[in-house]
């Protein structure tokens, strides 16, 4: 199958469109690929369109793995990740970048941005012809989770699942923001409360446990994202399955050397964060910290960026709150779980005071299966 590539190419001033012109996938991906998928409810040429594809991109011809790039609440994929890990993966030798970029800047309901990232899983791995390895920003993790939970047929066409700063149980800095029911609020904010319904649902009957090899790189320090430490930070993932896992704490493994002293939500900046990501998608497994050289952790960045790239990056911290800030239509109370997971039994509890009451001192969790701690 001859693909035509799209017009648009990385570093066009257009890397947020959401109107992109993609081919169509050699299999039929809509309204589910699978039986055990759930049905989609946006429509296909919405999912479609809002996968951004580079002119540069090889289609998994020159031997580097595809890379789904997934933004957080906020942002666009494109101005997520142009200053870091896609112009990171752009010059590498393993990795091939593409990204989404979900109409409402992912501040719309969070359920429905979990399906453009499921579209996208399917679709990319189909015109390649190969699995992909998919990196997740904040809730781009949560939208990656549900995803592979509720399309089950994304699981075998993922290599692995790089997490920065997940928030997979949600974050107390929510209720700033949604403080209780009445007060309007972005949708997706409401969804990520701790102890929120959707984060509950994901967490149940076995979501808190990876489906694919999983590497969950967060902060301590995070401004956004708390409980971020021990046993319940949000970013946490078990492995039940068996499948590999990595969690790494930032402040755990660096201590006090550079990488961890302006570590805090965006984890795309660090350099620990990149020398993982780069091993996990070079092994096709979690990055592991026995791999890894770990003189990176003596800079503050990944090398290849400089500090218009940091400070882009960093700028992005208030297109996000203005685009929070400014959305609409806003709710009232946290939207309604799709039919799919409605009446799912729920088995995942967490309680706000445990969260509030332990401390950074409290069993710190720095490393997940085959990752030690030197």
């Amino acid at each position: 199958m001859v693909l035509k590539l799209p017009s648009d190419g990385f570093g066009h001033p257009d890397i947020n469109s959401i109107t992109n012109n993609n081919p169509d996938p050699s299999v039929v991906l809509y309204p589910k690929l699978s039986d055990g998928d759930a049905f989609y409810r946006v429509k296909e040429l919405d999912l479609r369109s809002a996968i951004f594809i580079p002119t540069a991109f090889q289609y998994g011809r020159d031997g580097r793995v595809p890379v789904l790039l997934v933004p957080g609440t906020g942002s666009m994929g494109g101005e997520t990740y142009e200053s870091n890990f896609a112009k990171l993966l752009g010059t590498s030798t393993f990795g091939d970048p593409v990204w989404l970029n979900v109409p409402g800047r992912m501040c719309d309901d969070a359920a429905q941005n979990g399906e453009f990232v499921a579209y996208a899983i399917n679709y990319i791995s189909a015109i390649c012809n190969t699995k992909i390895a998919v990196v997740g920003w904040s809730q781009g993790t949560l939208a990656v989770q549900w995803s592979l939970k509720y399309w089950p047929s994304t699981r075998a066409r993922v290599s692995n699942f790089i997490s920065l700063s997940g928030v997979f149980r949600g974050t107390i800095a929510a209720r700033l923001l949604a403080p209780s029911n009445g007060v309007p609020c972005t949708p997706s904010i409401w969804q990520q409360k701790r102890n929120s319904s959707f984060t509950t649902t994901l967490l149940s009957n076995g979501g808190d446990s990876a489906y694919v090899p999983t590497t969950s790189i967060y902060s301590s320090t995070d401004e956004v994202v708390q409980p971020q430490f021990g046993k319940r930070a949000s970013a946490l993932m078990h492995d039940e399955r068996g499948v590999g896992v990595t969690n790494c704490e930032i402040q755990a493994v660096v201590g006090k050397r550079p990488a961890a002293l302006m570590y805090t939500h965006f984890s795309m900046l660090n350099p620990l964060a990149w020398a993982l990501t780069e091993d996990a998608i070079t092994n096709g497994g979690p990055g592991r910290l026995d791999r890894i050289d770990m003189k990176c952790c003596l800079h503050t960045k990944p090398p290849g960026l400089n500090i218009i790239d940091v400070a882009k990056t960093k700028a992005l911290s208030l297109k996000c709150a203005k685009a929070i800030a400014t959305f609409s239509p806003k709710c009232r109370t946290e939207p309604v779980l799709p039919e799919y997971c409605a009446t799912e039994v729920k088995d995942h509890v967490l309680g706000y005071k445990e969260d509030l009451e332990l401390g950074l001192d409290s069993d710190s969790l720095a490393v997940g299966k085959d990752c030690p701690t030197q």
